[in-house]
């Protein structure tokens, strides 16, 4: 059986820059949410966050969701999400990288996330249950189409760099 390294990735000026800006953009997705008929809203920023997990695996994926979260985390008070993203994006890249499709590999990321981000937002941040309920299921349905556009762009981004 061959050891294979799936924490690390090659460094370049390319990598380099792609991941940059990979940790970097989310902020600017995190400005915009789409509002949904059912009285939630879409994030845009976890799109990136799995693309940085397809592309440089888990440690790329942690570094997108950490970074990728400071405006959201600023905006809203709650520097836990910090923390929840780098569990989604680290999880999101172990994942795929150990044979999952990006699909699966971003629920299952979002499953791992999710019991940390229920006990951040209701017993040390303070929101209602309810309201954190409401949270686990806009994110369910935002990381799996995030994980599904990913899937399909992160190939040209990955060849890009190579």
């Amino acid at each position: 059986m061959e050891y294979k390294n799936i924490y690390s990735f090659e460094i370049n000026w390319k990598t380099l820059t792609l991941l940059s800006f990979l940790a970097i953009f989310p902020n600017l997705l995190g400005m915009l949410n789409i509002p949904t008929v059912w009285g939630f809203k879409i994030h845009l920023f976890q799109y990136l966050i799995f693309i940085a997990a397809a592309v440089y695996g888990p440690v790329g994926g942690m570094i997108s969701g950490g970074f990728g979260s400071l405006f959201t985390a600023m905006t809203l008070g709650n520097p836990y999400i910090l923390v929840g993203n780098m569990i989604l994006g680290f999880a999101a890249g172990f994942l795929f990288r150990k044979g999952l499709s990006l699909i699966l590999a971003g629920f299952v990321a979002w499953a791992v996330h999710m019991p940390y981000l229920w006990l951040t937002d209701v017993y040390l941040a303070g929101m209602p249950v309810a309201v954190v309920n409401r949270i686990v299921i806009a994110l369910l349905i935002c990381d799996l189409v995030w994980a599904l556009a990913a899937r399909y762009t992160y190939k040209p981004i990955q060849r890009a760099i190579q």
